[in-house]
């Protein structure tokens, strides 16, 4: 697997990722999120961003939550494929942000984060993008996880990503050993600090 034209992530980036996320993870605790971004809606989120950064065994975790939240098989097909045709029109603002998102690694321009916020208000559009950050993180260490196990475990659910090697592989799963500790570090400051994971000029 592998999404064609699409680049497997940086060791800086996933630094840049794992920061993010650890940062995000505070918008994602039952009381914080109130109810503002449902199961069935991170699921989509999940999908589709999943689908922009290519990780095979992220696309089989989630179709299993996403159908034990309620989706269709047919509206995660669609999702895998792209395709945002049965996404409730409410979400939809949304879903389309989270694949610019991905696309741009990380780096959504001003104008669709304002587009967010309009769309949803910051306390939603916060949940989102933790969201996102989270399926990030997920999907940056897991094409050379799930490539690495597959090269050795043929009964894994996983498969061996085209864009990626062994040596790739070896040297992002030592990242994470080595980047764990510092950006949970890091997160930690930045909430002391109060910085937010959503912001414009």
């Amino acid at each position: 697997m592998g999404k064609s034209g699409s680049r497997l992530f940086s060791l800086i980036e996933g630094y840049k990722i794992m920061y993010r996320a650890f940062k995000s993870m505070r918008f994602l605790s039952k009381s914080k999120n109130k109810g503002l971004v449902s199961k069935q809606f991170s699921e989509r989120i999940m999908l589709a961003v999943t689908e922009v950064n290519g990780c095979a065994i992220c696309s089989y975790a989630h179709t299993q939550m996403a159908l034990e939240n309620g989706l269709t098989g047919d509206e995660i097909k669609q999702l895998l494929g792209g395709a945002m045709d049965d996404v409730p029109s409410k979400e939809l603002p949304a879903i389309m942000f989270a694949q610019h998102f991905a696309e741009m690694r990380g780096y959504p321009s001003d104008k669709a984060k304002k587009e967010l916020i309009d769309d949803y208000g910051m306390e939603t559009a916060e949940r989102i993008v933790a969201n996102i950050n989270m399926i990030m993180l997920g999907n940056c260490y897991g094409i050379p996880a799930g490539s690495f196990v597959s090269r050795f475990n043929k009964n894994f659910k996983g498969e061996v990503d085209s864009r990626s090697n062994p040596l790739y592989e070896i040297i992002m799963l030592l990242g994470v050993v080595v980047f764990l500790p510092i950006s949970l570090v890091h997160a930690f400051i930045a909430r002391l600090f109060r910085a937010p994971i959503l912001k414009t000029k």
